[in-house]
């Protein structure tokens, strides 16, 4: 019974190796398969999240560069500088001639003003609180636009003057202020703001490259002074400025949505490989199964038909090529 056991022991090792061996087997594809769907998934997620990446740069691109081109410059200003004669011969009389400024409406060889958009404009002017400035009274500021021929293209005319505030008041404010203007760090001085063009649009056929502004006064005193140009819109471009976040995230989600979708497009038609080429259409549409196996049926029927007819008026020696019966045969 020992030896009997003895001999089946080796057969029985034998046979659980290969069963260990087999479910090792199965254990090592199932974990292959296992690292490569996992692989394969991880890929596909890489490149799923590296689309949608580009997709948002390239929709983010989009609305940027249609901000940049449709909003025009929201506000504009440069300093003032005034230029007058002063050669006179009259004593009583400070400058011979008005303060004149030419400023420019270009920059960077661009024009400042958006054909069609309404702009306004308004002269800022630093001038000191002094016994000159208050008897000037009220004074006129003219405004002029010019074309590049030197064509005028719109002015207007607009008066100001100082505040008016009693000798006691400027008496307790100088008091008041008294160390502040030791120090400098106060001045006596008032600053007006004039409104020169409320709604001004500039014209495309004539655009305005310069503006001339002169002051209609020659004993006006003025420290400094500064234009400002400020844009006023309305429609789109009133929501795209007061609400940039809403506009850019409205905008940047809608190009995403419209390149997904080409995207998407595309690559089904990739996929599909739809080619309709000019033979395969006719004009009640395609050709079906049938229609084209009977053409081919017909074609192969003529073929034959021709080889059994060429076989008739040129036999030849050979016995299977005899009778043209045989060739037509198995068409028949």
């Amino acid at each position: 019974m020992d030896q009997g056991s003895n001999l089946r022991r080796p057969g029985d090792d034998q046979e659980l190796s290969n069963l260990i061996g087999r479910a090792l087997m199965g254990l090592r594809d199932s974990v292959i398969m296992v690292i490569s769907h996992a692989r394969q998934r991880a890929v596909q997620g890489f490149i799923l999240v590296f689309i949608v990446i580009l997709l948002l740069w390239v929709a983010a691109f989009l609305y940027g560069s249609f901000y940049y081109s449709y909003m025009p410059l929201v506000a504009f200003s440069t300093p003032v500088h005034y230029y007058y004669r002063t050669d006179c011969e009259s004593p009583t009389s400070f400058l011979c001639s008005y303060p004149v400024a030419n400023i420019s409406l270009m920059r960077n060889n661009k024009h400042v003003l958006t054909f069609g958009q309404a702009y306004q404009m308004s002269l800022q002017l630093e001038m000191p609180d002094s016994p000159t400035n208050h008897e000037l009274g009220m004074f006129m500021i003219k405004t002029t636009c010019f074309s590049r021929d030197g064509g005028q293209v719109a002015s207007s005319a607009r008066s100001s003057m100082l505040r008016y505030r009693s000798d006691l008041l400027r008496y307790v404010g100088t008091v008041l202020f008294l160390p502040a203007f030791l120090t400098g760090v106060a001045e006596q001085k008032q600053v007006l703001e004039v409104e020169l063009f409320s709604d001004y649009r500039d014209d495309p056929y004539v655009p305005s490259m310069t503006a001339v502004i002169e002051i209609l006064s020659s004993k006006v005193q003025i420290y400094s002074s500064q234009l400002y140009i400020h844009a006023h819109f309305s429609g789109m471009r009133y929501v795209l400025f007061n609400f940039p976040l809403l506009s850019a995230m409205v905008g940047v989600f809608s190009n995403f949505i419209f390149l997904s979708v080409v995207f998407v497009l595309c690559y089904v038609r990739l996929l599909l490989k739809v080619d309709w080429g000019p033979g395969q259409l006719r004009t009640d549409g395609l050709l079906s199964d049938r229609e084209e196996n009977t053409k081919n049926n017909q074609e192969e029927y003529e073929k034959y038909a021709a080889a059994g007819t060429a076989d008739l008026m040129f036999p030849s020696d050979e016995p299977h090529k005899s009778e043209p019966s045989e060739a037509i045969h198995p068409i028949l």
